[in-house]
């Protein structure tokens, strides 16, 4: 079974931080780019941050300096550290290969930061 599950959002102050977790399966997971994507209301879906199997990072220039990407590949595991939260920040955040495969979105979770 291909699955990517999406946990960690929530309800934030601005200035805030949380950190979403993305377990994948195995197989989606083994040697693989990964990327953190959002989208948020009205607005199309956006490529965040990824990260390489060897570590290696990207980042989005609205995100650079405040959040994080890293994985455990003995827990086929992604995160994405997020701090100095904006209200512009608030979407609905998902995990993916990079580049994204269609048939291997998951049903996101959502981050909502308030004033």
């Amino acid at each position: 079974q291909v699955q990517l599950v999406e946990s960690g959002g929530g309800l934030v102050q601005s200035g805030g931080s949380l950190k979403l977790s993305c377990a994948a399966s195995g197989r989606i997971f083994s040697s693989s780019h990964m990327g953190w994507y959002r989208q948020a209301p009205g607005k199309q879906r956006e490529l965040v941050a990824t990260i390489t199997g060897g570590g290696s990072t990207y980042y989005a220039d609205s995100v650079k300096g405040r959040f994080t990407i890293s994985r455990d590949n003995a827990k086929n595991t992604v995160y994405l550290q997020m701090n100095s939260l904006k209200l512009e920040d608030t979407a609905v955040y998902y995990c993916n290969r990079y580049p994204s495969i269609g048939g291997y979105w998951g049903q996101g979770t959502q981050v909502t930061v308030s004033s």
